[in-house]
């Protein structure tokens, strides 16, 4: 506090000014609120004077600055951390920045951040008796008090009604040119040189991608990279005859195991290899492993990207695409059969004369309308289904895990319409068997072992192309197929999943075989010269 004393006027204790947030901008008002803070000529939230801090130092706590290219976080933390040193210089600000990685939401969110600074300064303590706070969020507010810091309020309720920096950023994605009047200029510097703008309005106004930078909210990402890591030797084997060296991009790469495959191929130490992928824990985790020195190739690099909202590489540049168990999730999370027409024009504007896209994914069988009846070994088909979309993901499991596949169908009857938007009718004959499309068959026995990823594979729609529809949505695109492309059936899943359910027949009882479950398409672009490789 400070008191008149003589013609001295007493210097608050504060010696630090803490100031949270993502701080994607700094804003022209944030410079004179922190002007008038410093100078002893603001009131604290509970209307207590605040007196001057000489020499005060502003500790700028960049929460998730171990996220980029998501809604919430569009921009990379050191991006950030460079508009504020620019802001605090050109301000004559004495200040800290401290990268905060990302947490879930937690009551203790503001205890964190404080002891993540002193674990990053090397035992910088922030405490209520010499630290005070400046935030704008409510919630953030009330943990900060509850911890005893006094609270400098920023623009809450301030009479001007300044916009926050997240307010001005969504100008900057609504491309309004107000957003400079109110962000200071040391952020336009920074977004100007590193074409920030187009950037923001790229990744805020991505129709495809959520808030955290993934498909999904619903799935595993532990277990999908595990089995991912464990089918990548499998994969590279079917591909790599049909591998054009040069620059080679894995679209949707997950941990990037693609590329350490490719990365020990002699034949391929002189192509550059490049990894795109959407999901925030899965691009993170790519980078992990390439600190770790995990890609034998020097010249890997990934980038976290959305194929689908604009051009990621330049025209004709690319000689191999590589898409595994990617085009069902376009399909099913994307937009559809259109989704997956545009993510093939947008391979092809990138493939280079005599270039080739390689695509391994789940496909539908060849005769999808046929009905069938999928008879059960063991009886369940009573069972009521559940509204299991409050539940957590664990209850989910152990509840699905509870029942036989039979029990489990009608769990799938219900949660694949609702979750995929799909028609899905069936007839439910006894207790052991119901009649149904051979293409509804299939999206069920191939995804009843997914407990542990249920609501986000009852999402997806494997059955929805056949081989059929692949040629023509390639060929129309430009592409000429490969013969050697084709359908084909995994036999170890009939074997390992499908047989362990049941079997299928017709309505006379006569058997009837598993059809083909995946398909590996080998587009061509054509060049100057003959088939590369072929």
């Amino acid at each position: 506090m400070s008191d008149q004393v003589g013609d001295h006027i007493r210097v608050s204790d504060f010696r630090h000014v803490l100031i949270p947030g993502r701080h994607h901008v700094v804003t022209r008002f944030q410079a004179r609120f922190l002007a008038d803070l410093l100078g002893g000529r603001l009131k604290d939230l509970d209307g207590e004077p605040i007196a001057p801090m000489v020499d005060a130092q502003l500790i700028w706590a960049v929460t998730s600055a171990n996220h980029q290219n998501t809604r919430r976080n569009p921009i990379p933390a050191n991006r950030r951390e460079v508009a504020i040193e620019l802001f605090s210089r050109a301000e004559g600000f004495h200040s800290l920045v401290v990268p905060i990685f990302d947490t879930p939401q937690t009551p203790r969110f503001a205890e964190i951040t404080v002891k993540a600074i002193a674990a990053a300064t090397g035992g910088l303590e922030l405490t209520p008796d010499n630290s005070i706070v400046a935030v704008s969020t409510p919630a953030v507010i009330t943990m900060y008090r509850q911890l005893g810091f006094r609270i400098a309020e920023l623009e809450l309720d301030h009479p001007d009604k300044p916009p926050r920096a997240w307010e001005v950023l969504e100008m900057i994605a609504a491309a309004d040119p107000a957003w400079q009047e109110y962000a200071h200029p040391a952020t336009i510097d920074v977004f100007q040189r590193y074409a920030l703008p187009e950037h923001v309005r790229l990744v805020l106004g991505d129709p495809v991608v959520g808030t955290e930078g993934s498909l999904t909210e619903t799935r595993n990402y532990r277990t999908y990279a595990a089995s991912f890591e464990a089918a990548a030797e499998r994969k590279w084997e079917q591909a790599r005859p049909y591998i054009v060296p040069g620059r080679i991009v894995d679209v949707g790469c997950a941990t990037g195991a693609m590329l350490e495959l490719a990365g020990r191929d002699p034949e391929l130490a002189e192509s550059d290899l490049f990894g795109i992928e959407v999901a925030q824990h899965l691009y993170e985790e790519c980078v992990h492993k390439k600190s770790q020195g995990a890609f034998a190739n020097p010249n890997t690099f990934f980038f976290q990207r959305n194929i689908l909202s604009g051009r990621v590489f330049p025209d004709n540049s690319i000689d191999t695409t590589l898409t595994f168990a990617l085009t069902h999730e376009i399909l099913s999370y994307a937009g559809g059969l259109e989704a997956v027409k545009a993510l093939v024009a947008a391979i092809y504007q990138h493939t280079a004369p005599s270039g080739v896209w390689i695509n391994s994914d789940v496909c539908g069988p060849e005769d999808g309308d046929r009905v069938v009846v999928l008879r059960f070994h063991e009886p369940g088909l009573g069972h009521a289904s559940l509204d299991i979309g409050s539940m957590s993901p664990a209850e989910v499991t152990g509840y699905l895990d509870s029942l036989t596949p039979a029990g489990r169908f009608m769990q799938f009857a219900r949660d694949f319409p609702h979750l995929a938007h799909a028609s899905y009718e069936c007839e439910v004959i006894d207790d052991r068997r119901v009649r149904l499309a051979l293409r509804d068959a299939m999206e069920f026995v191939a995804k009843a072992a997914y407990t542990d990823n249920w609501l986000s594979e009852c999402h997806e729609r494997f059955c929805a192309l056949d081989w059929a529809s692949w040629q023509k949505i390639v060929e129309a695109a430009g592409f000429t197929v490969d013969p050697r492309s084709g359908p084909y059936r995994n036999d170890w899943l009939v074997t390992n999943r499908f047989a362990a359910i049941g079997h299928l027949t017709d309505d006379g009882g006569d058997p009837v075989p598993w059809p083909e479950t995946h398909v590996l398409l080998v587009a061509r672009r054509r060049g100057l010269s003959t088939w590369t490789n072929a």
